[in-house]
């Protein structure tokens, strides 16, 4: 009787971690990507570019677009790079405490291979629209689960 009490209990804390994780994530995702909004409503790609300490070509590099898109304001507000910078950020925003602020985060974004991915970091699951399937990864991570 007391290994299914103990067992419920431990479902009950880890369902609260997830959940108050998630509200975390989320409203540091919001808040990470809400400072590089313009007057408009949309991502300022120069915003972003100067808040990592990167040019223009890099960030292009980063999400995955034509360094044309990120130079001519019409490209940068366009769907496809907005959505990828936002997925970006929120990812950024998700680990920048456990890998010790945001410019480390986009280290660990751009350049760490993710053994449960086959290698492939986040910068490229990204790319490939798996935005999804990796900020699932790091919640599971964030309860304690095994990589």
């Amino acid at each position: 009787m007391a290994t299914v009490k103990g067992a419920v209990q431990e479902t009950v804390r880890k369902k609260s971690a997830s959940d108050e994780f998630r509200r975390e994530a989320r409203a540091g995702g919001y808040g990470l990507v809400s400072k590089y909004f313009d007057g408009t409503g949309k991502v300022s790609v120069d915003r972003v570019a100067a808040g990592f300490g990167m040019s223009k070509l890099q960030l292009a590099e980063t999400i995955g677009v034509k360094r044309e898109t990120v130079y001519r304001s019409s490209r940068a507000l366009g769907r496809k790079p907005q959505s990828r910078t936002i997925e970006m950020l929120e990812i950024i925003a998700r680990i920048a405490a456990w890998a010790g602020g945001e410019v480390q985060a986009m280290a660990w974004y751009r350049a760490e291979p993710i053994p449960a991915f086959g290698g492939r970091t986040a910068e490229a699951l990204v790319k490939d629209g798996k935005a999804a399937a990796l900020r699932d990864y790091l919640d599971h991570i964030a309860v304690g689960g095994f990589a």
